[in-house]
């Protein structure tokens, strides 16, 4: 039966013999992606909307709300890091998916049960940003071991696009689900799709190496993640340009729903139908980001997302109180989709090409850590401009600072000249010997059974 499904699927999609998606274990992994991303739909709609029109937040709580799911990332990266490189990552990935399931059933609960504020919305981010943390640390560590690095550019296009096709259906389902049942009752959905997300992905047989720890120096361990990154300037560059824009993006995303709702007077449904322009946007930068950076380059391409996303914040800024000002809005969406895409296709396989494989956990957790810290205090400006200034000021903030990044980005070097995946940095001496890590990735697509995973969370998420 089983061989059967195979061949009908191979025939439907007419894959080329080469395509990863003929690997048993990649295809079992897409789909676990393309479930939990239509139920993230929901979320992505419902948790805002939850906090601007059921609890009447103000844009600084909305900017709080977004800095307690930040703050994990501060907290947690580096010592998570440090730990997943010990440890199994597919269990800890389950783990992460069932958790945030209970995390989102808790809010329609406690709305049902009276308890629901803004400090238990506080509360259900946090938890939230520290499962990304480390699960979705452990997922981006595990597709290195199934897919060889020349394909990493290929593989996490792939992965996008499996959350793109529900973002483009997703949102419009989203916005009606939203309004006939209401926003925290359609969390359950989210929280549904997860725990299928979980089922899917303990059926994988997984093998993994972890070879024992010579020495326990946990702090030492930590320092020698911070080390390499710090010593490797293409990491340096890549930190410090993705820090500067994810200050911009937080600016914005505390903002936007805030934005539709009170400025353009959109419903639920509106903004639920505008959202189908992100899935449009990161559709398009899914299918044709590898054909980009192929023809421009790996760092040339990821300049050019920087540069998109800040178009459409821009536009947005601008956006009138009229029959024009939701189609702006979605205008925004489409360009944040693509420009958000076509940038992390790219940042993640760089980052994720130039290391070596024991160095993976703790470089990724050093990596989000430092291009987080400045997306905390974005979150936190982005919400005082709205609530003192204007939304729009928000907006045109998170623009303009996405240009000037970007135009730094392409003036520099290290990030532009990189034209193509380079070939990982020598390990440190006395890496490999205190910490043990899983096999380097294998020249092809290995056995079915192999440990596989993958980022899943969308384009925001490092």
């Amino acid at each position: 039966m089983r061989e059967t499904f195979n061949r009908w699927l191979s025939w439907r999609w007419r894959l080329p013999p080469d395509d990863l998606l003929r690997d048993r274990a990649y295809r079992r992994l897409f789909s676990s992606i393309l479930i939990s991303s239509l139920g993230g739909q929901v979320s992505m709609l419902a948790l805002p909307l939850t906090a601007a029109l059921l609890l009447k937040a103000s844009p600084v709580q909305m900017g709080l709300l977004t800095a307690f799911e930040l703050l994990p990332f501060v907290l947690l990266s580096l010592p998570a890091g440090v730990w997943l490189d010990r440890v199994r990552k597919l269990p800890v990935y389950v783990a992460g998916e069932a958790l945030l399931a209970v995390a989102l059933a808790t809010v329609p609960l406690a709305w049902w049960a009276g308890w629901l504020t803004m400090p238990w919305m506080y509360a259900v981010g946090f938890v939230l940003g520290s499962v990304h943390v480390v699960a979705g640390t452990a997922a981006q560590i595990v597709l290195t071991q199934v897919v060889p690095r020349e394909r990493l550019v290929e593989a996490h296009a792939k992965n996008a696009l499996a959350s793109s096709g529900s973002e483009v259906v997703g949102p419009g389902l989203a916005g009606a689900l939203i309004k006939a049942v209401s926003a925290p009752v359609a969390l359950l959905i989210d929280a549904l799709a997860l725990l299928f997300s979980v089922v899917i992905l303990r059926g994988l047989r997984v093998v993994e190496v972890i070879q024992p720890v010579a020495r326990a120096d946990f702090v030492g361990e930590l320092k020698a993640g911070l080390r390499f990154v710090l010593n490797t300037p293409l990491l340096v560059a890549l930190a410090v340009t993705m820090g500067l824009w994810q200050m911009c993006h937080y600016a914005a995303v505390v903002v936007q729903i805030l934005f539709a709702t009170r400025t353009l007077g959109m419903s639920e449904a509106d903004v639920g139908v505008s959202f189908v322009g992100l899935g449009v946007g990161t559709v398009a930068a899914s299918v044709w980001g590898k054909r980009l950076s192929a023809a421009w380059g790996v760092g040339p391409a990821l300049v050019v997302g920087l540069g998109v996303a800040g178009v459409g914040w821009c536009l947005c800024s601008v956006a009138p109180v009229s029959a024009w000002g939701p189609w702006m809005f979605a205008a925004m969406l489409l360009c944040f989709g693509f420009g958000a895409v076509l940038t992390f296709i790219n940042f993640l396989a760089l980052r994720q090409a130039v290391t070596p494989a024991p160095l993976l956990g703790r470089m990724t957790s050093t990596m989000r850590w430092l291009m987080l810290l400045p997306a905390g205090p974005g979150a936190l400006l982005g919400g005082w401009l709205g609530e003192h200034v204007d939304l729009r000021a928000a907006l045109a903030f998170a623009g303009v600072g996405s240009l000037l990044v970007a135009g730094w980005a392409w003036h520099n070097p290290v990030v532009r000249g990189v034209r193509t995946l380079p070939s990982p940095a020598a390990l440190p001496q006395g890496v490999g010997d205190k910490v043990g890590a899983a096999p380097p990735p294998a020249a092809g697509l290995a056995e079915p059974d192999v440990n596989e995973g993958a980022a899943k969370s969308g384009p925001p998420r490092p």
